[in-house]
């Protein structure tokens, strides 16, 4: 969430930046300012008020202590109507403040100056590609059959005991998904990452903390109770929230977690979400930093070249794309994305998307500072998937199907504890 002050001072230039993520923003920021005018206005009444009463009170005070009951009874009179007139400034200002906060939650986060102009992926920047795709043999398999002739995960049994989108892992699949949740958090900790197991539930401030409400709530899983609460679409929304109301004193925080993540895709349906390509609960490591301003895109750097560094080792072929504006989510002041390729679907799979939030959460949290001057200021968020798994695992078994079985990269095969699955 922007700040309203932050909005007054640069009005004109960030319903320019806005329009990069196509939203025109101008009625939006106007009627902030306008309500915030308003409420200026009010709060300097009620202070004017305030101190009348004050004064009103201290001259009440002398009045009967010099035998001067009359007089002091007008006053008081006086004062019980300036107290009636601030109850309704105070009542009004808190409405105000309502109503900027719901006009707020609306505007997007700023996008960075680099980011591309454009409506969808298709102006999304490609920056890097690394990797050799590999050539697959005649008769190779996408990883929804290659899953079932191995006995890696059964879509079946989720359907049966759960729904479409609950996946069952089973033998060496269910080893091989838990050898790259533990590769994943090792090469966090090793990059000096805090390792975290966060609740996989959160309640509503958690979600607004981090900008999942109220705007997309349709897209969490709620569970009603005497307190709502939510299950966690990503790791991001618990660890982020562990900062919440929190004034930092050393920079930088570092912080990994695994998790199950849960997403409804409502309307996801056909071949492009087959088999693991879009499920409703799964697996994903998630890295989380809290930085200071300054150093926050040199950090966004280090984590995008981190991520890279993973898929380097996996020996899978994938390239960084620099969303355009109209790809960036609302919360993003710029994102890089990482691409695998799956060779069984001869396809480009997303993985991870590493982002930049500046103050945008910050705000929302109440996640703070002090600058060298003992000044308050807001610090950046920064998050990124080291990695979400099921394209990674789709990607990894259909690249590496041979003749005599899916071969294991050798950065796993100590985790796993063979080097093929026949």
């Amino acid at each position: 969430m922007l700040h309203i002050n932050k909005i007054r001072d640069n009005q004109e230039s960030f319903i320019a930046l806005l329009k990069v993520k196509n939203i025109d923003a101008t009625d939006l920021i106007t009627n902030a300012i306008v309500k915030d005018d308003k409420r200026k206005e009010t709060q300097q009444s009620a202070d004017e008020l305030l101190a009348k009463g004050n004064k009103l009170a201290k001259q009440i005070g002398e009045l009967y202590k010099t035998g001067k009951a009359t007089e002091a009874n007008e006053l008081k009179e006086e004062s019980s109507s300036i107290k009636k007139e601030s109850k309704v400034l105070q009542e009004k200002q808190a409405m105000l403040e309502k109503e900027i906060q719901d006009i707020l939650v609306q505007i997007p986060n700023i996008p960075h100056p680099s980011v591309p102009v454009g409506k969808s992926d298709a102006d999304n920047i490609i920056i890097r590609e690394a990797g050799t795709i590999p050539t697959l043999t005649k008769g190779s398999k996408p990883h929804w059959e290659l899953t079932s002739d191995y006995s890696l995960i059964d879509f079946e049994l989720g359907n049966k005991i759960t729904g479409a989108g609950f996946p069952v892992y089973t033998n060496k699949g269910a080893k091989l998904q838990r050898a790259l949740i533990a590769y994943f958090l090792d090469k966090n900790i090793d990059a000096g990452y805090t390792e975290y197991l966060p609740p996989h539930v959160v309640n509503e401030a958690s979600g607004f903390g981090t900008g999942q409400l109220p705007k997309f709530e349709e897209d969490l899983y709620k569970i009603p109770s005497d307190k709502d609460l939510y299950l966690i679409p990503t790791a991001e929304v618990p660890v982020t929230n562990f900062f919440r109301d929190v004034i930092v004193q050393e920079f930088p925080i570092k912080c990994t977690a695994y998790t199950p993540c849960f997403r409804r895709e409502a309307g996801s349906y056909g071949k492009e979400v087959r088999g693991l390509n879009r499920l409703h609960q799964f697996d994903k490591v998630e890295i989380v930093q809290i930085q200071h301003p300054e150093k926050s895109y040199e950090t966004l750097d280090m984590m995008v070249n981190h991520v890279a560094s993973i898929l380097d080792e996996l020996e899978l072929p994938y390239k960084i794309v620099q969303l355009c504006g109209g790809d960036l989510s609302d919360a993003s002041a710029l994102t890089f994305d990482f691409e695998v390729f799956s060779a069984g679907q001869e396809r480009w799979l997303e993985v991870s998307s590493v982002s930049n939030f500046e103050s945008y959460q910050s705000n929302r949290l109440k996640l703070r500072y002090k600058d060298e001057n003992g000044k308050i200021q807001l610090c950046h968020t920064l998050n990124g998937s080291a990695l979400a798994l099921p394209r990674i695992y789709a990607a990894l078994i259909e690249n590496n199907q041979t003749s005599e079985g899916i071969k294991i990269p050798k950065a796993l095969q100590s985790y796993t504890g063979f080097d093929i699955i026949k």
